[in-house]
């Protein structure tokens, strides 16, 4: 499986995400339509925190420190509200959809 992105085939392992991160806007649209998602300014405030920590850390957070990350710039949110963003696992699907590889284990550090 892989994505087509800008007329480029993009790799990804089994599940569908990408062997190297990829920072660029298009790839969040494609994969975002790939998983069903319509993007809002919420969406991508969660996909510039999870690559942020990409960056910063080398993977992913895992849910509960997704949750206490995000709460940082979004007091409001809660399980419920990232599990709207991302129904099928914020911190696994929020990663697939910034562009990143695949979290360790049950989604991260």
């Amino acid at each position: 499986m892989g994505y087509t992105v800008a007329g480029r085939e993009v790799e990804t392992d089994d599940d569908g995400y990408l062997l190297e991160p990829d920072y660029g806007d298009e790839i969040v649209n494609v994969i975002a339509a790939a998983e069903g998602i319509e993007l809002t300014p919420r969406h991508w405030e969660v996909v510039k925190f999870m690559r942020d920590q990409y960056r910063e850390h080398g993977h992913t957070p895992n849910f509960r420190n997704m949750l206490k990350g995000v709460n940082e710039f979004w007091p409001e949110a809660d399980s419920k509200a990232l599990y709207d963003l991302f129904p099928t696992g914020p911190a696994k699907q929020g990663a697939k959809v910034a562009g990143l590889p695949q979290p360790y284990g049950k989604g991260g550090y």
